[in-house]
């Protein structure tokens, strides 16, 4: 699998950094992008992501820093492409992802479910198995963050990526995502300014732990911790194995543990 750190900020803005998106191309025909906050289509034509041959695009949750980039996505698809996109779409999202796509409808236009090609809307409860293609498995997981909020787990070749999307500490959320390759963390607060709903370097440092991913991508930075400060908070709080920050654009090939060159 490949990653491409798409959008790695927050809603407050950055020059160099769009909201949350993710682009895993998982080799053997799904090419997945887990969110699609504004800004995402952009940096994907910039940093040469093929965002018209996305084939799965995973929703975390209903904020508009993780969603409000699939009208733009999907009026690009339609109206964008010198050759008629015919390729469906599948589109996996929580409890909720299907009325979510009829109020966009409502508001932006019938394109968002019928833009020239099928748009399959599912929707999964925490616990459930999803199969992208023939080798690639999607696994959903409730978090605490809103009512609807999942982690999810892309395991493929015996590689596996964790996204905890948006989310408070919590150990069953680390038990989920143990063993992954990659785990893509978020890490929003300073540990004096920890709220239920994010996490913060302590909260992180002990997911990290409790999860042992060989690679920890850290993510969705506020200005109140900085990215010039996560690092070292997370290791400060006990994390000791490798860390990566995220940074728009930033590619990391991810394999399994026997992979080897």
């Amino acid at each position: 699998m490949r990653l491409t750190v798409v959008g790695s900020g927050t809603v407050a803005p950055e020059p160099d950094r769009v909201c949350a998106c993710y682009h895993v191309d998982a080799g053997a025909g799904a090419r997945i992008l887990l969110d699609c906050g504004p800004g995402s289509l952009h940096h994907m034509a910039r940093f040469g992501v093929p965002w018209s041959e996305v084939t799965h695009l995973v929703v975390s949750h209903f904020h508009p820093d993780h969603i409000a980039g699939i009208p733009i996505l999907l009026f690009s698809m339609k109206y964008g492409l010198a050759e008629p996109r015919r390729r469906h779409l599948d589109v996996v999202g929580p409890v909720g992802t299907v009325d979510l796509f009829r109020r966009l409808a409502d508001a932006f236009g019938p394109y968002i479910l019928d833009p020239g090609f099928h748009v399959h809307v599912r929707e999964v409860a925490p616990g459930e198995v999803v199969p992208l293609d023939a080798e690639t498995t999607l696994r959903a997981h409730a978090v605490p963050h809103t009512d609807e909020s999942l982690a999810y787990r892309i395991e493929t070749g015996g590689a596996a990526v964790g996204y905890t999307g948006d989310t408070g500490p919590d150990d069953a959320v680390a038990d989920f995502l143990g063993g992954v390759d990659l785990l893509i963390a978020e890490c929003s607060l300073p540990d004096d300014l920890a709220i239920p709903i994010h996490l913060s370097p302590s909260s992180v440092a002990r997911m990290a732990r409790r999860a042992g991913p060989r690679t920890l991508l850290l993510t969705h930075v506020y200005p109140q911790l900085g990215w010039d400060r996560v690092e070292a908070a997370v290791r400060g709080a006990g994390w000791s194995g490798e860390i990566v920050v995220a940074r728009d654009g930033l590619g990391i090939s991810v394999a399994g543990p026997g992979a080897t060159g």
